[in-house]
């Protein structure tokens, strides 16, 4: 179905003023004039496909923003957006499997834009079962990890420098959540967590670019069976992705700062009685794009 050109008009205006660019501005990225720009916003011009895509680059949109302002113009999507299981990623899913199993003992998890674990090694699993319980509120609708460090049955309690945590945990959140102000899921979860003891107390005000103190996170947990895990955590986003369910991918991996919480973490890897409960399951099938974010629908 083809959509007003209107339609493009308005969507470029809302994500122009969202990422503050002036008219002006933008059309000194672009590298085209001020008034083609406000023909373009207006609909007294049609934008060929190459300058939506080009638009939607210096605008520095979520690919799949970019699909939808491509839409909005009436052309179809230019950027492949498969389901986590699809045949299509089975070799995206080999790759990621091998990287979680080159990670063991020490856990390691895939996650999504909003924290929806859609994968874990064994030992990642068997973290997050140290420190909080299968039947926990804290894992529904699907483990999240933003939801898991946040919520009051999460791991809160069981982690020893929970505010220096969630506090980078809450600044990654709200930067995700500022790059796709169009994900009405993502800015729900921000809302949702906003709204659990203590955590609105952690906003630092600003959201500039990522720390030092950022890349590599101190998290020190108290397990149910006494153990104390040293660990430290860092993310890592896949590079130059031109794929809407790559680019939303997140590889977080937990490393052990001392010998103790090594042995612990080799013993889990000896533990072949394992079974991750029916309480806590990586959310393995990514939902359908229209499900996982509404798409921007105008200025509204």
């Amino acid at each position: 179905m083809q959509i007003a050109i209107e339609d493009f008009g308005a969507a470029l205006r809302w994500w122009r003023t969202t990422r503050r660019f002036t008219q002006l501005q933008l059309s000194n990225e672009a590298e085209v004039s001020s008034r083609h720009i406000s023909f373009l916003e207006t609909g007294k011009a049609r934008p060929s496909r190459e300058m939506v895509v080009h638009l939607g680059i210096v605008l520095d949109l979520p690919l799949r923003d970019r699909n939808a302002l491509l839409r909005a113009a009436g052309f179809a999507n230019l950027y492949p957006h498969s389901d986590f299981d699809a045949p299509e990623m089975n070799q995206v899913r080999t790759v990621l499997r091998a990287i979680l199993e080159a990670n063991s003992p020490n856990p390691a998890i895939v996650v999504d834009r909003r924290g929806d674990i859609v994968d874990s090694n064994t030992a990642g699993l068997m973290m997050v079962g140290s420190a909080v319980n299968a039947e926990s509120a804290a894992l529904l609708p699907v483990p999240n990890i933003n939801r898991l460090t946040f919520h009051p049955d999460g791991i809160r309690e069981h982690t020893r420098n929970w505010s220096e945590v969630a506090a980078v945990v809450l600044q990654r959140l709200e930067r995700e959540q500022a790059f796709r102000p169009a994900d009405e899921r993502l800015e729900s979860l921000l809302a949702e967590v906003l709204t659990y003891p203590d955590v609105a107390e952690l906003r630092s005000g600003h959201l500039g670019l990522p720390t030092g103190s950022e890349l590599l996170v101190p998290l020190h947990i108290s397990t149910f069976d006494g153990d104390l895990l040293s660990l430290i955590t860092t993310i890592a986003t896949i590079g130059a992705p031109y794929d809407v369910t790559l680019e939303e991918l997140r590889l977080e991996t937990f490393f052990p700062t001392d010998d103790a919480t090594a042995a612990t973490l080799a013993g889990w890897e000896d533990e072949h009685q394992f079974a991750p409960s029916a309480g806590f399951e990586p959310a393995l099938t990514a939902p359908e794009a229209d499900a996982l974010s509404p798409e921007l629908r105008g200025p509204g």
